[in-house]
Formats: C-alpha cells, structure tokens, sequence
C-alpha cells in the first residue's frame, strides 16, 4: 500500500523502460486502485500484472471486497495469496486463502501461494512444521505448476532488512519442492528482504526459482537491479 497514482505511472513507466532486453519474467501487482493505469502502461511489454489479494466471493453484498472474474477482466494474469500480511493484518487462515486460490483458479488467474513462519516459530524449531501445514491446508486439489506459484517468506524477513541465510533458504525450498513432488514441480520463489547486493547469491541456488519483492519494488533502479544481479 504504497504511493499515489503519480508515483504508480513513474514507477510502472520506469519498469518498462529498464526491462527491455532483461532476459527474465516479470511481474507487477500494484493496488487495486492502479491496476488500470498500470495495465495501460504495460500493454506493449513483455511485464505481465498481477493483483495483491482477491475475495473467495463471486459476486454480491461484499462492499470492499474484489472478486477474481473483476481482476480478469482488467487482465490480470497473477493474484497474491495468502501473504504474510494478510495472514497476520488481517487473521487470514489457510483455509480462506485456499478458497480464494479456488475462486482464482475458476477464472484463469495462475496464484502466488505464500507460506512462511514467525521468528517465534523458527527459534522453536517449527519452521517447517508451520510451512508444511500452510502448504497442505492452502493449496487446492486443481493447483498444478502451470496455474500455481509458491512464495516462501519467512516472516521474520520481511521489511526489517533480515535475509534468512543461504542455508535456511536451501533447506526450505527443499523442503518444500519435496513435498509437492507428487503433484509437479512448483516453481519456488523466494521473498525476504531480498535487494540488489543479495539477489545473485539467493537467486543461483537451484531450488530457488524466483523473487517475491517487497521494499525493493519501490523503486525501479532496485526492482530491476535484483534481476540484472542474476
């Protein structure tokens, strides 16, 4: 929840302009507010747009609340669930983000499931206990690895400037590319303070397959800075 339609146009503008040529796949999901104006911005491009969130709700008495087949319709391909400050600003359990993936999945959106565990967690040793139950109770039966994108952010690293170290990422998306090998493999991306000076080192590791960008994606010099480092 950042900046006003100004800052949205030069953001988006600059994004557009630097990407050219970057060999990589990018994605916006600005609010809700600028997902028009964006769009308009990145028509021509190769950035694909995304939204922060959906309601599990088709239609109806639901003031606030936006619905997948209303972010379709402004050519959304993505849609962000069940991130960390949803879970924790807002006291979303697995079970919702897993009917909101549902209804996203209903209407073509590919989803960006996030899962991650507290600093609390983790120093108790629950870290993959926590990620494990958030995979098995948020992901629906139709998810496959061309409609569904995991994001692990640990939640500890988020905004406060903290990485998890190489070895802790390792072994979570380990972790988790394991345990949905049954169904495929998923792509795994990695969200946590992640900028510039750390994106090649975090981004090399084989099992991790991408950025979820926070902080970073304020600016287009650093936002495109992560995908040059790599």
């Amino acid at each position: 929840m950042n900046g006003d339609k100004a800052f949205a146009q030069s953001l988006a503008s600059s994004i557009v302009d630097g990407a050219e040529g970057i060999e990589h796949e990018f994605l916006v999901c600005p609010s809700f507010v600028h997902l028009d104006l964006v769009s308009s911005i990145i028509k021509d491009s190769a950035i694909k747009l995304g939204a922060q969130d959906c309601t599990a709700n088709e239609q109806g008495a639901h003031t606030g609340d936006i619905s997948a087949d209303m972010l379709a319709s402004y050519g959304c391909e993505y849609v962000i669930l069940g991130h960390s400050e949803r879970r924790q600003d807002h006291g979303e359990r697995s079970d919702l983000v897993r009917q909101k993936a549902e209804k996203a999945l209903e209407q073509n959106l590919k989803t960006i499931i996030c899962v991650g565990e507290t600093e609390d967690q983790r120093d108790e040793g629950q870290a993959m206990e926590v990620v494990g139950v958030q995979l098995d109770k948020s992901i629906p039966d139709n998810a496959t690895p061309e409609n569904t994108v995991i994001a692990y952010e640990p939640v500890w690293a988020i905004g406060t400037g903290k990485t998890a170290s190489l070895s802790d990422i390792l072994e979570m998306h380990r972790f988790i590319k394991e345990k949905l090998a049954p169904s495929g493999n998923f792509r795994i991306l990695y969200g946590g303070s992640v900028k510039p000076e750390n994106a090649s080192e975090i981004l090399t590791l084989d099992v991790v397959d991408g950025a979820l960008i926070g902080g970073a994606s304020l600016k287009a010099d650093s936002y495109l800075g992560i995908a040059k480092a790599i």
